[in-house]
């Protein structure tokens, strides 16, 4: 499974990547990618992603409610799929 949080910042991307890095070592360190949004021409429209791979499901319901808060505190979301 893969998990990704969307921030509008890459410093908050990258602070929340380590983050999840440090709390979670079983799934490894996170990736941080930035995406154009489709259609968008401006480089500001850009959103940054931390792409967690969890291949194994190993994310407990606990884990994944921590994501979601750590999205949250930094404005914003997680999407999973």
């Amino acid at each position: 499974m893969r998990h990704l949080l969307v921030f509008a910042e890459r410093d908050d991307a990258e602070e929340v990547a380590e983050i999840v890095a440090v709390e979670f070592p079983g799934i490894g360190v996170p990736e941080v990618v930035r995406e154009t949004l489709a259609g968008e021409d401006d480089a500001e429209d850009a959103q940054w992603l931390v792409v967690i791979e969890d291949p194994s499901g190993a994310l407990s319901p606990e884990g994944f409610t921590r994501l979601e808060a750590l999205a949250e505190r930094y404005e914003g979301w997680l999407e999973s799929g």
